[in-house]
C-alpha cells in the first residue's frame, strides 16, 4: 500500500471521526524523535513471501481457533492477540499495536528479537512516551495512518487488527487467514463498533485488491458499504 493510494480512504475516516490530521502527524513525529538513534525494522526486514499468514484478532473466540493459526506460516497478532497466543504456545512473528494492550507483552517481544509494528496516532502520545523507551528498538517498525516521514512508515489500516492484515499483504504473504475476529460482539463499545465497521470495509478493500476470498466476510459482504473505498 502506497500513501496515495491510502490518503483518500484515510480523509474519510478523519472527516467521519472528526479526528484532527494535526495530532496523527504530532504522534507521528513524536513516535519518529523516540526512535531517532536506533536502528528500527522498515517493511522491507518483514519478508512474508509465499507464506500463508495467520492474522490474529483479539476477540474471545480467538482461544478456540488457534489451530488455524498454528497452521499457517506466519503469525501477526493484533494487540492482546499476542498474549493469548504466546500463553497457547501459538508463536508470534509480528506484534501489530498501538500500545493499549493489557500487561508488557510488545516489550517481551521485542526483548526476544520479535518484530513489533508500533503505531502512532492522534490520541496514543502518552502510551509512546511511556512505552517506547523501554521497548528493544531494534525489532520496532514504527507506523503510522498519516503521511510517513523518517523512520515512521504506513503501510495502510486504520485498527491493529486491519493494520495487521495490510502489512502482512505489503510484506508479501501469499495467503491471508483471519482467527479471532468478531465483527458482532455485543460487548463492545459504540466506539469500538464503529471503528469495526471500518475495519471491515478496509479487508474488503484489501480483499478486492488482493483477488483473495476472506472467508470472515462470508455472509457480510452485502452490507459493507463499498462506495466509501477506492475501485
Amino acid at each position: 500500500m502506497d500513501f496515495d493510494t491510502w490518503e483518500p480512504v484515510y480523509e474519510t475516516i478523519l472527516a467521519e471521526f472528526e479526528f484532527p490530521r494535526a495530532a496523527d502527524e504530532r504522534a507521528r513525529d513524536l513516535l519518529a524523535d523516540l526512535v531517532t538513534d536506533a536502528d528500527t525494522l522498515t517493511p522491507e526486514t518483514l519478508d512474508f513471501t509465499d507464506q500463508r499468514v495467520a492474522v490474529a484478532g483479539a476477540a474471545p473466540s480467538l482461544a478456540d481457533e488457534l489451530d488455524r493459526a498454528r497452521a499457517a506460516d506466519v503469525v501477526v497478532a493484533a494487540s492482546d492477540a499476542a498474549t493469548v497466543c504466546r500463553e497457547r504456545d501459538v508463536g508470534v512473528d509480528c506484534m501489530v499495536t498501538d500500545l493499549d494492550e493489557w500487561g508488557d507483552v510488545a516489550r517481551t517481544l521485542t526483548a526476544e528479537g520479535t518484530p513489533v509494528a508500533v503505531h502512532a496516532h492522534g490520541d496514543n502520545e502518552p502510551a509512546l512516551r511511556e512505552r517506547v523507551p523501554a521497548l528493544a528498538l531494534e525489532a520496532v517498525l514504527p507506523t503510522t495512518q498519516a503521511a510517513p516521514a523518517g523512520p515512521v512508515y504506513n503501510t495502510g489500516g486504520f485498527t491493529d487488527g486491519d493494520r495487521a492484515a495490510f502489512l502482512a499483504d505489503h510484506c508479501g504473504a501469499a495467503e491471508l487467514t483471519f482467527v479471532g475476529w468478531d465483527f458482532g460482539d455485543p460487548d463492545l463499545g459504540a466506539m469500538k463498533r464503529r471503528k469495526l465497521v471500518w475495519a471491515e470495509r478496509l479487508l474488503r478493500w484489501l480483499e478486492r485488491r488482493r483477488g483473495e476470498h476472506f472467508s470472515l466476510l462470508d455472509g457480510r459482504r452485502n452490507a459493507i458499504d463499498e462506495s466509501v473505498l477506492p475501485d
